[in-house]
């Protein structure tokens, strides 16, 4: 085997136990709440040291919110990578999309991290603060597309605001309906709905 193929193991081999530390801490933490469950359980769960947990989380909340998400340089690219001439929220309706179809790829997971935030809300603010840095770096990536500086017009904060909650409620819905619906679907709706002005139901 030569170097690089041994790289490659390694490094799936890395996603596989980060993967498994996840669904244990979720598993868990859905089972007996939040407060009772440890790291060393989660770790115990999976085979490994509490050590090893330590190398990929720095807590068992961070275990909790997991590398599932798209980071903010990824929806960033996925923004980047709609063709200028496309309007901003129609660009943002396709980024939102990409997400959907990622989290939907990984329903099983996602929807079990809901149960568990929905549970447990004092993991909300760590999910806020998370949230707050993504929407910032979408902003930017929206002013930048808009030809816009932020914090002058209010446009690029006021659309990537928009745009962030439109998904936030389908990933909510999606929940309630315990994925039998396309959250890709939903992402749509909550995008019809906005570009049409809000008017009432």
């Amino acid at each position: 085997m030569d170097s690089a193929e041994e790289l490659g193991r390694r490094d799936r081999k890395k996603l596989e136990t980060r993967a498994a530390l996840e669904h244990a801490a979720l598993t868990l933490v859905a089972e007996r709440g939040l407060a009772a469950v440890t790291v060393e359980d989660i770790a115990e769960a999976v085979d490994v040291s509490s050590r090893t947990f330590f190398n990929y989380f720095p807590s068992k909340e961070d275990a909790l919110i997991g590398s599932g998400k798209a980071s903010a340089a990824e929806l960033c690219q996925m923004l980047d990578a709609v063709p200028a001439r496309v309007p901003v929220l129609e660009a943002l309706r396709l980024m939102a999309r990409a997400e959907a179809e990622r989290v939907q790829e990984q329903r099983e997971q996602w929807l079990l991290r809901l149960k568990v935030f929905e549970q447990n809300p004092s993991l909300l603010p760590r999910l806020v603060a998370s949230g707050s840095e993504t929407e910032r770096a979408v902003m930017v990536a929206v002013a930048r597309r808009a030809g816009v500086t932020p914090c002058t017009s209010g446009y690029p904060e006021l659309a990537t605001a928009a745009a962030l909650a439109a998904f936030r409620v389908a990933m909510l819905r999606w929940s309630a309906a315990h994925g039998r619906t396309s959250l890709a679907g939903l992402v749509d709706e909550g995008f019809d709905q906005l570009a049409a002005g809000l008017p009432n139901p």
